[in-house]
């Protein structure tokens, strides 16, 4: 995934539109991801069956999810 500036795609929207051709572009502002500019292909991909984008990330209610987390020993260094 390709990661450029809001500066860096005003400069240059057409690169952006290159880079977006090949995968997802995070666009930042002030270094945090703030857009991402998809292919219409990608973008309709996503989209398919009906289900939306949010829909297709969240997660079932009746749905299990082996995980056993790590058990971390912190110890206090004495002084």
């Amino acid at each position: 995934m390709t990661t450029m500036s809001a500066r860096e795609f005003n400069r240059d929207v057409s690169a952006a539109k290159r880079e977006a051709a090949r995968g997802p572009v995070v666009i930042t502002d002030r270094g945090e991801p703030a857009f991402v500019l998809l292919s219409i292909d990608e973008y309709r991909r996503l989209g398919e069956d009906g289900v939306d984008v949010v829909e297709r990330l969240s997660m079932e209610d009746d749905m299990d999810i082996d995980f056993e987390p790590l058990r971390l020993e912190l110890k206090v260094p004495e002084l």
